[in-house]
């Protein structure tokens, strides 16, 4: 994959949605909602402060994330699906 976020955003592949629910029934593919969570692809460089200092990741390549359920951007790229997303948008590491 070729794309490289810019300052506090990441890459991320969301993770397949659940086929089952907790009690063992069956979820059809048009019920099933959008995941929220997800594994960095990749992770910009920082944001720069209004002081010029830039401010680290938090985030590396690897971790496994929950995310708001309409953050982000959705792109298609060599036909699978990612979602770009704000490093502020990323509520948990997981």
């Amino acid at each position: 994959m070729n794309v490289k976020p810019l300052e506090d955003r990441v890459v991320v592949k969301p993770m397949d949605a659940e086929q089952k629910t907790a009690g063992g029934i069956i979820i059809p593919d048009n019920a099933k909602e959008k995941p929220q969570k997800g594994e960095v692809i990749a992770v910009g460089p920082g944001k720069v402060n209004d002081k010029g200092q830039k401010i680290e990741m938090t985030l590396k390549k690897g971790d496994k994330i929950l995310y708001g359920k309409y953050s982000g951007s959705e792109i298609t790229v060599d036909g699978k699906e990612y979602l770009i997303v704000r490093e502020s948008d990323v509520l948990a590491i997981i």
